[in-house]
């Protein structure tokens, strides 16, 4: 008897499906998994970047000060570059540009559309405005936080797999990934899908392929960031030129649509771009920054923790003197002050 199996059988043991569902309601409330993978992300590098900054000596948390400027300008960044590279989406007849009341416009961020460039364009100002603030040295906090911020790049790409979107060329290859035609959860077409290919087409997961570059990027910037050389500001640009790298070669064979500039999508040339900031970083700060950071913090700044006036849950004596008394204040052989009532005035 033959054990073989039927092709289709096996064709869809060697794939990868999508996700059924993209969101979850609970009553009005509509919570899309792109968002829970994305705000999953920033918990992960906030924890990381806290940890490595602390072992730096810098103010433990101080990472939450910084990320309240650098997260919202990221956001922001994010959303202002995908509507700049993708104006079809957004202008032109027919298309609602500016009423956030409907579906289509540039303010719908909850509809998807935010690019990774945007956000390090965006997160760096908000970066750079919060250790101004905080008075940590900014390429100190670049360098903390390279590992983490690959890290929720890597966890943000799952959000792209449950939202069927950003895949690649059709493949035979058995990790090939499987995009219904139709929306599961609102019956909707798949815009995005090319016309004319035949049912069960599969395409290559650029999700997956962005997930394992960056995910062995964290263990190459932590491992690296163990050396001393890579400091002032040397681990992230080690950071732009590994993912912009991979960035290229993975938007090389995305389908979604995009602009396209001399023969080129604009995310590989905003890769491209990616890769020579980080070789002039690492140039650069090479040559003006040949020895050890000195701290963490800047000049004139340091740690408000350290010279806080009242720590009373690690110093009890703040409130109770528990000193002995000084030496000189009792003599030996020295009168009373004031002596026991004597017989002579009657007293018994």
């Amino acid at each position: 008897m033959s054990l073989a199996l039927p092709s289709t059988v096996t064709g869809v043991l060697a794939s990868i499906p999508s996700p059924p569902v993209a969101y979850i309601d609970l009553g009005p409330v509509r919570i899309h998994f792109y968002a829970l993978c994305i705000i999953a992300g920033i918990i992960a590098a906030v924890l990381l970047t806290n940890h490595r900054l602390t072992k730096r000596g810098a103010e433990p948390w101080v990472v939450i000060d910084i990320s309240i400027l650098a997260v919202p300008l990221a956001i922001i960044g994010a959303r202002i570059f995908h509507v700049l590279t993708h104006p079809n989406f957004y202008f032109g007849e027919g298309k609602n540009t500016w009423n956030p009341f409907e579906p289509g416009s540039v303010w719908a961020i909850w509809e998807g559309g935010i690019a990774i460039f945007g956000a390090l364009i965006g997160g760096a100002v908000g970066a750079y405005l919060g250790c101004r603030w905080t008075g940590i040295r900014f390429w100190t906090f670049a360098d903390a936080l390279a590992p983490g911020l690959l890290l929720a790049q890597a966890m943000g790409r799952f959000g792209n797999w449950f939202n069927h979107e950003l895949y690649g060329l059709p493949t035979d290859l058995p990790w090939g990934l499987e995009i219904p035609a139709t929306y599961p959860w609102n019956g909707q077409p798949n815009t995005a899908l090319p016309p004319g290919l035949p049912e069960g087409t599969l395409f290559h997961p650029t999700f997956l392929y962005e997930v394992l570059w960056n995910g062995l990027g964290v263990i190459v910037l932590l491992w690296l960031g163990r050396k001393l050389f890579f400091q002032w500001g040397r681990l992230f640009a080690i950071y732009l030129i590994w993912y912009s790298a991979g960035r290229i070669l993975w938007e090389s064979i995305r389908i979604d649509p995009s602009e396209v500039i001399l023969g080129l999508r604009s995310n590989v040339w905003a890769a491209i771009i990616g890769v020579i900031v980080g070789l002039v970083i690492l140039v650069v700060q090479t040559r003006r920054h040949p020895g050890l950071e000195p701290s963490p913090y800047q000049p004139g700044r340091g740690r408000k923790d350290l010279d806080a006036d009242v720590q009373s849950q690690d110093n009890p004596s703040d409130f109770v003197d528990v000193s002995e008394p000084p030496a000189d204040e009792v003599t030996a052989g020295a009168t009373a002050t004031s002596a026991a009532p004597s017989s002579e005035d009657g007293s018994r």
